[in-house]
Protein backbone atom coordinates (compact mmCIF):
# COMPACT_ATOMS: atom_id res chain seq x y z
CA UNK A 1 0.00 0.00 0.00
CA UNK A 2 1.38 3.83 -0.41
CA UNK A 3 2.40 5.67 2.01
CA UNK A 4 0.09 8.10 3.07
CA UNK A 5 0.68 11.77 1.77
CA UNK A 6 2.79 14.18 3.49
CA UNK A 7 0.42 16.59 5.83
CA UNK A 8 1.17 20.21 5.02
CA UNK A 9 3.84 22.61 6.52
CA UNK A 10 2.40 25.07 8.80
CA UNK A 11 4.63 27.94 9.43
CA UNK A 12 4.72 28.63 13.40
CA UNK A 13 7.27 28.69 16.14
CA UNK A 14 10.67 26.59 16.08
CA UNK A 15 9.09 25.13 19.42
CA UNK A 16 5.95 24.17 17.81
CA UNK A 17 7.49 22.88 14.49
CA UNK A 18 11.07 21.53 16.02
CA UNK A 19 11.51 18.05 17.23
CA UNK A 20 12.11 17.64 21.03
CA UNK A 21 15.08 16.24 22.54
CA UNK A 22 13.04 12.85 23.86
CA UNK A 23 11.76 12.76 20.35
CA UNK A 24 15.13 12.64 18.63
CA UNK A 25 16.55 10.53 21.35
CA UNK A 26 13.82 7.80 20.44
CA UNK A 27 14.33 8.22 16.71
CA UNK A 28 17.86 7.33 17.50
CA UNK A 29 18.88 3.70 17.15
CA UNK A 30 19.61 2.13 20.57
CA UNK A 31 23.20 1.13 20.03
CA UNK A 32 24.23 4.73 19.86
CA UNK A 33 21.66 5.41 22.92
CA UNK A 34 24.13 3.16 24.85
CA UNK A 35 27.37 4.37 23.22
CA UNK A 36 26.44 7.94 24.17
CA UNK A 37 25.72 7.32 27.90
CA UNK A 38 29.30 5.53 28.60
CA UNK A 39 30.91 8.64 27.08
CA UNK A 40 28.85 10.48 29.12
CA UNK A 41 29.99 8.61 32.11
CA UNK A 42 33.49 8.46 31.20
CA UNK A 43 34.03 12.05 30.30
CA UNK A 44 32.79 12.78 34.21
CA UNK A 45 34.96 10.07 35.60
CA UNK A 46 37.91 11.71 34.15
CA UNK A 47 37.00 15.12 34.80
CA UNK A 48 36.77 14.18 38.79
CA UNK A 49 39.49 12.47 38.64
CA UNK A 50 41.43 15.18 37.11
CA UNK A 51 40.10 17.56 39.56
CA UNK A 52 41.09 15.13 42.63
CA UNK A 53 45.31 14.52 41.10
CA UNK A 54 45.87 18.12 39.48
CA UNK A 55 47.70 19.76 42.55
CA UNK A 56 49.93 16.65 43.16
CA UNK A 57 53.58 15.36 41.80
CA UNK A 58 53.70 12.53 40.02
CA UNK A 59 53.73 8.94 41.47
CA UNK A 60 57.46 7.59 41.42
CA UNK A 61 59.36 11.24 41.30
CA UNK A 62 62.23 11.71 42.78
CA UNK A 63 65.13 14.08 43.44
CA UNK A 64 68.58 13.37 44.36
CA UNK A 65 66.88 10.33 45.77
CA UNK A 66 64.51 12.67 47.48
CA UNK A 67 60.90 10.96 47.10
CA UNK A 68 57.83 13.52 46.17
CA UNK A 69 56.03 11.13 44.00
CA UNK A 70 52.60 11.79 45.38
CA UNK A 71 52.92 14.71 47.54
CA UNK A 72 51.04 18.00 46.72
CA UNK A 73 53.54 21.32 45.10
CA UNK A 74 54.01 22.89 48.42
CA UNK A 75 54.38 19.75 50.07
CA UNK A 76 57.05 18.56 47.85
CA UNK A 77 58.75 22.13 48.15
CA UNK A 78 58.98 22.03 51.95
CA UNK A 79 60.32 18.76 51.42
CA UNK A 80 63.01 19.37 49.15
CA UNK A 81 64.29 22.34 50.51
CA UNK A 82 64.61 20.67 54.29
CA UNK A 83 66.72 17.86 52.79
CA UNK A 84 68.36 19.00 49.72
CA UNK A 85 70.78 21.09 51.23
CA UNK A 86 72.22 18.06 52.98
CA UNK A 87 73.11 16.52 49.81
CA UNK A 88 74.00 19.24 47.62
CA UNK A 89 76.89 20.51 49.71
CA UNK A 90 79.93 17.96 49.64
CA UNK A 91 82.83 20.06 48.02
CA UNK A 92 83.99 19.98 44.32
CA UNK A 93 87.33 19.17 43.69
CA UNK A 94 88.88 21.99 41.26
CA UNK A 95 91.76 22.83 39.77
CA UNK A 96 93.04 26.03 38.21
CA UNK A 97 93.02 25.10 34.77
CA UNK A 98 93.85 22.16 32.99
CA UNK A 99 93.65 18.95 35.67
CA UNK A 100 96.60 17.55 36.48
CA UNK A 101 97.22 13.82 35.27
CA UNK A 102 97.54 12.91 38.83
CA UNK A 103 95.03 14.72 39.95
CA UNK A 104 96.39 15.29 43.12
CA UNK A 105 95.61 18.18 45.53
CA UNK A 106 92.75 19.49 44.69
CA UNK A 107 91.28 22.82 45.92
CA UNK A 108 88.07 22.22 47.23
CA UNK A 109 84.67 24.41 46.46
CA UNK A 110 81.94 24.33 49.17
CA UNK A 111 78.71 24.69 47.18
CA UNK A 112 77.00 27.16 49.71
CA UNK A 113 79.90 29.26 49.69
CA UNK A 114 80.16 30.04 46.37
CA UNK A 115 76.37 30.93 45.85
CA UNK A 116 74.95 27.54 44.00
CA UNK A 117 72.18 25.59 45.47
CA UNK A 118 69.01 23.62 44.27
CA UNK A 119 65.98 26.43 42.40
CA UNK A 120 63.41 24.22 44.75
CA UNK A 121 60.40 25.98 43.04
CA UNK A 122 61.92 25.24 39.08
CA UNK A 123 62.76 22.01 40.40
CA UNK A 124 59.40 21.40 41.44
CA UNK A 125 57.83 22.90 38.20
CA UNK A 126 59.81 20.76 36.24
CA UNK A 127 58.79 17.70 38.48
CA UNK A 128 54.90 18.17 38.07
CA UNK A 129 54.73 17.44 33.92
CA UNK A 130 53.10 13.89 33.24
CA UNK A 131 49.85 14.02 31.67
CA UNK A 132 46.63 12.97 32.84
CA UNK A 133 45.98 9.91 31.42
CA UNK A 134 49.72 8.90 32.68
CA UNK A 135 48.63 9.69 35.60
CA UNK A 136 45.00 7.97 35.86
CA UNK A 137 46.38 4.37 34.59
CA UNK A 138 49.78 4.25 36.30
CA UNK A 139 52.36 6.70 34.59
CA UNK A 140 55.36 7.37 37.00
CA UNK A 141 57.52 10.48 37.12
CA UNK A 142 61.00 8.91 37.87
CA UNK A 143 63.91 10.80 38.60
CA UNK A 144 63.82 14.17 37.96
CA UNK A 145 67.27 16.67 37.51
CA UNK A 146 67.19 19.56 39.81
CA UNK A 147 67.41 22.74 38.31
CA UNK A 148 70.68 24.86 39.64
CA UNK A 149 70.26 28.43 41.08
CA UNK A 150 73.32 30.64 41.57
CA UNK A 151 73.82 34.11 43.65
CA UNK A 152 75.95 36.00 41.64
CA UNK A 153 77.16 38.57 43.73
CA UNK A 154 78.18 35.39 46.26
CA UNK A 155 79.61 33.73 43.79
CA UNK A 156 81.96 36.24 42.34
CA UNK A 157 83.27 37.06 45.59
CA UNK A 158 84.55 33.62 46.25
CA UNK A 159 85.81 33.06 42.90
CA UNK A 160 87.81 36.20 42.89
CA UNK A 161 89.33 34.53 46.66
CA UNK A 162 90.16 31.74 44.66
CA UNK A 163 91.72 33.80 41.64
CA UNK A 164 93.69 35.63 43.91
CA UNK A 165 95.02 32.83 46.18
CA UNK A 166 95.62 30.55 42.71
CA UNK A 167 96.81 33.63 40.31
CA UNK A 168 100.58 33.58 39.14
CA UNK A 169 101.55 37.08 37.76
CA UNK A 170 103.32 37.87 34.68
CA UNK A 171 106.59 39.43 34.87
CA UNK A 172 107.33 42.59 33.18
CA UNK A 173 110.59 42.43 31.65
CA UNK A 174 112.65 45.22 33.45
CA UNK A 175 116.48 47.07 33.39
CA UNK A 176 117.73 48.04 36.99
CA UNK A 177 120.99 49.86 38.31
CA UNK A 178 122.85 48.60 41.44
CA UNK A 179 126.04 49.59 42.44
CA UNK A 180 127.32 50.73 38.80
CA UNK A 181 125.79 47.63 37.36
CA UNK A 182 123.24 46.79 35.19
CA UNK A 183 120.28 44.39 36.14
CA UNK A 184 117.87 42.60 33.89
CA UNK A 185 114.79 40.93 34.93
CA UNK A 186 113.81 38.67 32.15
CA UNK A 187 110.00 38.94 30.93
CA UNK A 188 107.50 35.90 31.78
CA UNK A 189 103.64 35.54 31.30
CA UNK A 190 101.07 34.42 34.23
CA UNK A 191 97.54 33.00 34.24
CA UNK A 192 94.64 33.81 36.56
CA UNK A 193 90.87 32.37 36.82
CA UNK A 194 88.67 33.28 34.62
CA UNK A 195 86.10 35.21 37.23
CA UNK A 196 83.13 34.66 34.76
CA UNK A 197 84.22 31.92 33.51
CA UNK A 198 84.71 29.44 36.25
CA UNK A 199 80.95 30.44 37.90
CA UNK A 200 79.11 29.37 34.29
CA UNK A 201 81.52 26.30 34.39
CA UNK A 202 80.70 25.52 38.03
CA UNK A 203 77.23 26.26 37.67
CA UNK A 204 76.65 23.95 34.38
CA UNK A 205 78.71 20.87 36.42
CA UNK A 206 76.74 21.40 40.33
CA UNK A 207 74.67 17.98 40.70
CA UNK A 208 75.73 16.11 37.29
CA UNK A 209 77.98 13.55 37.32
CA UNK A 210 80.88 15.72 36.00
CA UNK A 211 80.91 17.40 39.36
CA UNK A 212 81.97 13.68 41.18
CA UNK A 213 85.21 14.47 40.02
CA UNK A 214 87.41 17.10 39.40
CA UNK A 215 86.66 19.99 37.44
CA UNK A 216 88.73 22.23 35.86
CA UNK A 217 88.35 25.73 35.67
CA UNK A 218 89.04 28.54 32.74
CA UNK A 219 92.34 30.55 33.29
CA UNK A 220 93.08 33.73 31.33
CA UNK A 221 96.98 34.56 30.18
CA UNK A 222 98.67 37.21 31.05
CA UNK A 223 101.33 38.27 29.11
CA UNK A 224 103.92 41.13 30.08
CA UNK A 225 104.05 44.30 28.37
CA UNK A 226 107.52 44.91 27.91
CA UNK A 227 109.18 41.01 26.25
CA UNK A 228 112.21 40.06 25.84
CA UNK A 229 113.09 42.07 22.03
CA UNK A 230 112.38 45.27 24.46
CA UNK A 231 114.60 44.26 27.25
CA UNK A 232 117.21 43.63 24.73
CA UNK A 233 117.05 46.85 22.82
CA UNK A 234 117.24 49.29 26.16
CA UNK A 235 119.68 47.43 27.65
CA UNK A 236 122.06 47.47 24.42
CA UNK A 237 121.06 50.71 23.69
CA UNK A 238 120.64 53.17 26.88
CA UNK A 239 121.31 50.57 29.58
CA UNK A 240 125.25 49.29 28.85
CA UNK A 241 126.89 52.75 27.84
CA UNK A 242 124.99 54.43 30.95
CA UNK A 243 127.09 52.48 33.26
CA UNK A 244 130.27 52.05 31.06
CA UNK A 245 131.96 54.71 32.70
CA UNK A 246 131.94 58.24 34.60
CA UNK A 247 130.23 61.17 33.29
CA UNK A 248 132.41 64.31 33.84
CA UNK A 249 131.48 68.18 34.27
CA UNK A 250 134.17 70.97 33.94
CA UNK A 251 134.30 73.03 36.73
CA UNK A 252 136.53 76.10 36.18
CA UNK A 253 139.63 74.45 35.76
CA UNK A 254 138.73 71.12 37.71
CA UNK A 255 136.91 68.76 36.70
CA UNK A 256 133.98 67.15 38.53
CA UNK A 257 133.48 63.10 38.45
CA UNK A 258 130.02 61.75 38.53
CA UNK A 259 130.53 57.42 38.47
CA UNK A 260 127.86 54.90 37.32
CA UNK A 261 127.80 53.86 41.46
CA UNK A 262 126.82 57.77 41.66
CA UNK A 263 124.09 57.53 39.58
CA UNK A 264 122.42 54.17 39.48
CA UNK A 265 120.64 54.60 42.57
CA UNK A 266 118.77 57.60 40.90
CA UNK A 267 118.12 56.46 37.25
CA UNK A 268 115.31 53.92 36.07
CA UNK A 269 113.66 52.54 33.12
CA UNK A 270 110.10 52.31 33.32
CA UNK A 271 107.64 51.34 30.85
CA UNK A 272 105.08 53.41 28.48
CA UNK A 273 102.09 52.87 27.68
CA UNK A 274 103.40 51.00 24.35
CA UNK A 275 105.71 48.81 26.27
CA UNK A 276 108.51 50.40 25.55
CA UNK A 277 111.19 50.74 28.66
CA UNK A 278 112.43 54.93 29.00
CA UNK A 279 115.24 56.34 30.83
CA UNK A 280 115.15 58.71 33.87
CA UNK A 281 116.98 60.27 36.23
CA UNK A 282 115.86 61.48 39.26
CA UNK A 283 118.18 64.52 39.38
CA UNK A 284 116.85 66.09 42.62
CA UNK A 285 117.46 63.12 44.79
CA UNK A 286 121.27 62.94 42.47
CA UNK A 287 122.05 66.59 43.58
CA UNK A 288 121.05 65.45 47.62
CA UNK A 289 123.23 62.23 47.48
CA UNK A 290 126.29 62.13 50.25
CA UNK A 291 128.90 60.68 47.70
CA UNK A 292 128.29 63.24 44.76
CA UNK A 293 128.19 66.51 47.74
CA UNK A 294 131.44 65.25 48.38
CA UNK A 295 132.61 65.60 45.29
CA UNK A 296 131.15 68.36 44.67
CA UNK A 297 132.93 69.93 46.99
CA UNK A 298 135.90 68.83 46.42
CA UNK A 299 135.26 71.12 43.26
CA UNK A 300 133.76 74.16 44.99
CA UNK A 301 136.34 76.76 45.53
CA UNK A 302 135.06 79.68 47.82
CA UNK A 303 135.90 83.21 47.29
CA UNK A 304 138.59 84.37 48.91
CA UNK A 305 139.61 87.63 50.43
CA UNK A 306 142.63 89.78 49.21
CA UNK A 307 145.45 89.21 51.90
CA UNK A 308 146.52 91.61 54.04
CA UNK A 309 149.56 92.83 56.75
CA UNK A 310 150.72 95.89 58.33
CA UNK A 311 154.17 97.26 57.27
CA UNK A 312 155.76 100.20 58.32
CA UNK A 313 152.37 101.47 60.17
CA UNK A 314 150.07 101.06 56.76
CA UNK A 315 148.11 97.97 55.55
CA UNK A 316 149.33 96.95 52.20
CA UNK A 317 147.60 93.62 50.19
CA UNK A 318 149.86 90.68 50.61
CA UNK A 319 148.27 88.32 48.12
CA UNK A 320 145.03 89.14 45.48
CA UNK A 321 141.31 88.08 45.88
CA UNK A 322 140.11 85.20 44.10
CA UNK A 323 136.41 85.04 42.98
CA UNK A 324 134.61 81.86 43.95
CA UNK A 325 133.29 78.82 41.85
CA UNK A 326 130.00 76.99 42.82
CA UNK A 327 128.48 74.12 41.36
CA UNK A 328 124.63 74.68 41.01
CA UNK A 329 123.22 71.35 41.51
CA UNK A 330 119.99 71.87 40.82
CA UNK A 331 120.30 70.90 36.97
CA UNK A 332 122.86 68.23 37.68
CA UNK A 333 120.89 65.59 36.13
CA UNK A 334 119.99 67.50 33.27
CA UNK A 335 123.93 67.86 32.70
CA UNK A 336 124.03 64.26 33.03
CA UNK A 337 121.54 62.41 31.28
CA UNK A 338 122.26 63.50 27.51
CA UNK A 339 125.84 62.01 28.13
CA UNK A 340 124.83 58.66 29.62
CA UNK A 341 124.90 56.95 25.77
CA UNK A 342 128.11 58.50 24.85
CA UNK A 343 131.43 56.63 24.07
CA UNK A 344 134.50 57.05 26.33
CA UNK A 345 135.95 59.69 25.69
CA UNK A 346 132.92 62.03 24.65
CA UNK A 347 131.09 61.94 28.25
CA UNK A 348 132.18 65.02 29.05
CA UNK A 349 130.22 68.34 29.62
CA UNK A 350 130.37 71.52 31.72
CA UNK A 351 128.81 71.95 35.04
CA UNK A 352 126.55 74.96 36.17
CA UNK A 353 127.95 77.02 38.55
CA UNK A 354 127.63 80.35 40.08
CA UNK A 355 130.58 82.72 40.87
CA UNK A 356 130.72 84.41 44.20
CA UNK A 357 132.83 87.69 44.20
CA UNK A 358 134.94 88.01 47.79
CA UNK A 359 134.67 90.95 49.72
CA UNK A 360 137.84 92.42 49.97
CA UNK A 361 139.91 92.97 47.28
CA UNK A 362 142.92 95.05 46.55
CA UNK A 363 140.93 97.72 44.75
CA UNK A 364 138.24 98.18 47.46
CA UNK A 365 141.14 98.07 50.31
CA UNK A 366 140.49 101.91 51.21
CA UNK A 367 136.73 102.20 49.85
CA UNK A 368 135.83 99.51 52.75
CA UNK A 369 138.25 101.61 55.61
CA UNK A 370 140.77 99.04 55.99
CA UNK A 371 143.92 101.80 56.43
CA UNK A 372 145.17 101.17 59.61
CA UNK A 373 145.78 98.18 62.88
CA UNK A 374 143.34 99.00 65.16
CA UNK A 375 144.50 95.91 67.58
CA UNK A 376 147.24 93.46 68.18
CA UNK A 377 147.33 90.83 71.20
CA UNK A 378 149.79 87.39 71.47
CA UNK A 379 149.01 84.98 73.66
CA UNK A 380 152.44 82.54 73.99
CA UNK A 381 152.07 78.69 75.68
CA UNK A 382 154.47 75.65 76.12
CA UNK A 383 154.87 74.28 72.73
CA UNK A 384 153.00 70.26 72.46
CA UNK A 385 152.35 68.59 69.24
CA UNK A 386 148.58 68.85 69.87
CA UNK A 387 148.75 72.55 70.84
CA UNK A 388 150.50 73.18 67.66
CA UNK A 389 148.30 71.47 65.17
CA UNK A 390 144.76 72.92 66.88
CA UNK A 391 145.90 76.25 67.27
CA UNK A 392 147.28 76.18 63.76
CA UNK A 393 143.94 75.03 62.41
CA UNK A 394 141.81 77.74 64.50
CA UNK A 395 144.26 80.01 63.31
CA UNK A 396 143.88 78.85 59.45
CA UNK A 397 140.26 79.19 59.82
CA UNK A 398 139.83 82.92 61.10
CA UNK A 399 142.78 84.25 59.18
CA UNK A 400 141.21 86.76 56.61
CA UNK A 401 138.10 86.93 57.55
CA UNK A 402 135.83 90.31 56.98
CA UNK A 403 133.41 91.73 59.13
CA UNK A 404 131.34 94.53 57.67
CA UNK A 405 129.80 97.31 59.95
CA UNK A 406 126.77 96.25 61.92
CA UNK A 407 127.91 92.55 61.34
CA UNK A 408 128.43 89.84 64.03
CA UNK A 409 131.62 87.48 63.80
CA UNK A 410 131.52 84.37 65.68
CA UNK A 411 134.44 82.05 66.80
CA UNK A 412 132.06 78.85 66.70
CA UNK A 413 130.61 79.98 62.90
CA UNK A 414 134.16 80.38 61.49
CA UNK A 415 136.12 77.66 63.04
CA UNK A 416 133.34 75.56 63.22
CA UNK A 417 133.33 72.27 65.45
CA UNK A 418 136.37 71.13 67.26
CA UNK A 419 136.58 67.24 65.56
CA UNK A 420 138.83 65.20 63.65
CA UNK A 421 136.94 65.71 60.18
CA UNK A 422 137.63 69.70 60.57
CA UNK A 423 141.18 68.49 61.12
CA UNK A 424 141.67 68.89 65.09
CA UNK A 425 143.22 66.22 67.29
CA UNK A 426 142.78 65.53 71.54
CA UNK A 427 144.37 67.55 73.63
CA UNK A 428 144.02 68.64 77.29
CA UNK A 429 140.78 70.74 78.37
CA UNK A 430 138.92 72.21 81.57
CA UNK A 431 135.51 70.29 81.92
CA UNK A 432 134.33 69.81 85.29
CA UNK A 433 136.99 72.15 86.74
CA UNK A 434 139.52 69.44 86.15
CA UNK A 435 142.10 68.98 83.58
CA UNK A 436 140.70 66.15 80.79
CA UNK A 437 141.50 65.36 77.76
CA UNK A 438 139.78 65.94 74.65
CA UNK A 439 139.35 66.87 70.33
CA UNK A 440 140.56 70.43 70.17
CA UNK A 441 142.31 71.14 73.06
CA UNK A 442 144.47 74.54 73.13
CA UNK A 443 141.98 76.40 70.96
CA UNK A 444 141.40 78.65 74.25
CA UNK A 445 144.41 80.36 73.30
CA UNK A 446 143.34 81.53 69.96
CA UNK A 447 139.90 82.55 71.87
CA UNK A 448 141.72 84.59 74.28
CA UNK A 449 143.89 86.02 71.90
CA UNK A 450 140.88 86.82 70.01
CA UNK A 451 138.73 88.39 73.16
CA UNK A 452 141.72 90.42 73.42
CA UNK A 453 141.96 92.13 70.10
CA UNK A 454 138.11 92.49 70.12
CA UNK A 455 139.42 94.18 73.79
CA UNK A 456 141.66 97.04 72.23
CA UNK A 457 140.28 97.19 69.17
CA UNK A 458 137.53 99.02 71.23
CA UNK A 459 134.26 97.15 69.60
CA UNK A 460 131.86 95.28 71.11
CA UNK A 461 132.15 91.59 72.34
CA UNK A 462 128.58 90.18 72.43
CA UNK A 463 129.27 86.66 73.74
CA UNK A 464 132.42 85.52 76.05
CA UNK A 465 133.21 83.75 78.85
CA UNK A 466 136.51 82.43 81.64
CA UNK A 467 137.56 79.35 82.24
CA UNK A 468 136.38 78.13 85.27
CA UNK A 469 140.07 78.55 87.05
CA UNK A 470 142.62 80.75 86.51
CA UNK A 471 145.23 79.84 83.71
CA UNK A 472 148.32 81.96 84.61
CA UNK A 473 149.31 82.37 80.93
CA UNK A 474 146.33 84.04 80.51
CA UNK A 475 145.43 88.24 81.43
CA UNK A 476 143.49 87.76 84.66
CA UNK A 477 140.11 89.22 83.84
CA UNK A 478 141.02 88.97 79.93
CA UNK A 479 140.76 85.61 79.07
CA UNK A 480 137.99 83.18 76.94
CA UNK A 481 137.21 80.08 76.64
CA UNK A 482 134.87 78.67 73.80
CA UNK A 483 132.56 75.46 74.04
CA UNK A 484 130.84 73.83 70.83
CA UNK A 485 127.26 73.76 71.12
CA UNK A 486 126.83 75.98 74.65
CA UNK A 487 129.76 78.95 74.60
CA UNK A 488 130.61 81.29 71.95
CA UNK A 489 133.27 84.01 71.64
CA UNK A 490 131.74 86.47 69.22
CA UNK A 491 131.85 90.54 68.89
CA UNK A 492 129.57 92.96 66.77
CA UNK A 493 132.11 95.42 64.58
CA UNK A 494 130.28 98.87 65.97
CA UNK A 495 132.66 100.73 64.43
CA UNK A 496 131.57 102.73 61.39
CA UNK A 497 134.35 100.69 58.81
CA UNK A 498 134.80 96.89 57.79
CA UNK A 499 137.16 94.76 59.83
CA UNK A 500 140.08 92.56 58.66
CA UNK A 501 141.07 89.81 60.49
CA UNK A 502 144.85 88.93 60.77
CA UNK A 503 145.47 85.26 62.15
CA UNK A 504 148.97 84.19 62.75
CA UNK A 505 150.43 81.36 65.25
CA UNK A 506 153.90 79.10 65.50
CA UNK A 507 154.82 76.36 67.99
CA UNK A 508 154.42 78.75 71.17
CA UNK A 509 152.37 81.76 70.28
CA UNK A 510 149.24 83.06 68.73
CA UNK A 511 148.80 86.52 67.15
CA UNK A 512 145.65 88.11 66.10
CA UNK A 513 145.22 91.69 64.90
CA UNK A 514 142.24 93.71 63.56
CA UNK A 515 142.37 96.41 61.00
CA UNK A 516 140.27 99.02 60.04
CA UNK A 517 139.50 102.17 61.20
CA UNK A 518 140.26 103.24 64.91
CA UNK A 519 137.10 104.22 67.04
CA UNK A 520 139.42 105.75 69.33
CA UNK A 521 143.16 106.74 69.85
CA UNK A 522 143.92 104.52 72.68
CA UNK A 523 142.25 101.69 74.53
CA UNK A 524 143.54 100.90 78.23
CA UNK A 525 143.14 98.10 80.34
CA UNK A 526 143.44 98.74 83.83
CA UNK A 527 143.12 95.51 86.14
CA UNK A 528 141.90 95.92 89.94
CA UNK A 529 143.09 93.66 92.90
CA UNK A 530 141.61 90.35 93.56
CA UNK A 531 138.99 90.37 95.87
CA UNK A 532 136.98 87.08 97.50
CA UNK A 533 140.32 84.38 97.48
CA UNK A 534 139.22 80.93 98.41
CA UNK A 535 142.10 78.25 98.82
CA UNK A 536 142.24 75.41 96.79
CA UNK A 537 141.62 71.25 98.12
CA UNK A 538 143.00 68.23 96.88
CA UNK A 539 141.03 65.46 94.83
CA UNK A 540 142.10 62.07 93.76
CA UNK A 541 140.72 60.66 90.69
CA UNK A 542 140.85 57.46 88.92
CA UNK A 543 140.23 57.55 85.57
CA UNK A 544 142.25 56.56 82.00
CA UNK A 545 142.06 60.15 80.99
CA UNK A 546 143.30 61.53 84.61
CA UNK A 547 145.49 64.95 83.79
CA UNK A 548 147.64 65.65 86.90
CA UNK A 549 146.35 69.72 88.43
CA UNK A 550 148.48 71.62 90.62
CA UNK A 551 146.73 73.77 93.11
CA UNK A 552 145.82 77.98 92.70
CA UNK A 553 143.25 79.91 95.00
CA UNK A 554 139.91 81.13 93.10
CA UNK A 555 139.56 84.60 93.23
CA UNK A 556 137.09 87.57 91.78
CA UNK A 557 138.60 90.62 89.71
CA UNK A 558 137.25 93.42 87.56
CA UNK A 559 139.00 95.15 84.45
CA UNK A 560 138.16 98.10 83.47
CA UNK A 561 138.13 99.03 79.91
CA UNK A 562 139.13 102.78 79.03
CA UNK A 563 139.16 104.76 75.96
CA UNK A 564 140.62 107.91 74.92
CA UNK A 565 140.60 110.20 71.89
CA UNK A 566 143.14 112.90 71.87
CA UNK A 567 143.95 112.03 75.12
CA UNK A 568 140.87 112.64 76.96
CA UNK A 569 139.25 109.77 78.53
CA UNK A 570 135.97 109.30 76.36
CA UNK A 571 134.56 106.21 77.96
CA UNK A 572 134.75 102.92 80.53
CA UNK A 573 133.38 99.47 80.62
CA UNK A 574 133.83 97.30 83.59
CA UNK A 575 134.53 93.31 82.90
CA UNK A 576 133.88 91.27 86.30
CA UNK A 577 135.52 87.57 86.44
CA UNK A 578 134.98 84.88 89.13
CA UNK A 579 137.37 81.94 88.89
CA UNK A 580 136.87 79.13 91.06
CA UNK A 581 139.68 77.51 93.06
CA UNK A 582 141.69 75.32 91.06
CA UNK A 583 142.17 72.41 93.00
CA UNK A 584 145.02 70.01 93.57
CA UNK A 585 144.41 66.98 91.34
CA UNK A 586 146.71 63.43 91.92
CA UNK A 587 145.94 60.69 89.35
CA UNK A 588 145.54 57.37 91.16
CA UNK A 589 146.08 54.06 89.39
CA UNK A 590 143.07 52.68 88.13
CA UNK A 591 141.80 49.30 89.73
CA UNK A 592 141.27 45.90 87.81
Amino acid sequence: MPPPAEPPRISGTAEETSPTVTQRLKALPKPALVAAAVAVALGGGLLVASLAVDSAVAQGTTVLGVDIGGLGTDEAREKLAAELPELTDDPLQVYVGEVPEDAADPRLVVPSETGLSVDVDATVDRADTPGLFGRLFGGDGGPVQPVTALDEERGRAAMEELAEATGTEHTEGGVAFVDGEVEITEPGSGASLDVDGALERLRETFLTAEASAPVSLPVTAAQPAVDEAEVERAVNEFARPAMSGPVRLAVDDRELEITPAMISPYLTMEADDDGTLVPRLDGEGLAEDDAVLAAVDEVNRPALNARLAVRDGGVVVTSDARDGVEVETGDLGDQIMPLLTNPEGSRSGRATVTTTEPELTRENVDQLGVVEQMSSFTVTFDPAPYRTTNIGRAVELINGSVVAPGERWSFNETVGERTEENGFVEGIIILNDQYQTAQGGGVSAVATTMFNAVFFAGVKPVEYGAHSFYIERYPEGREATVAWGSLDNSFENDSDHSIYISATSDDSSVTISFLGTKKYDEVEAVTGERTNVVEPGTREAVADDCVPQPPLEGFDVMVERVFRNGGDEVGREEFTTRYTPRDEVVCEPGGD
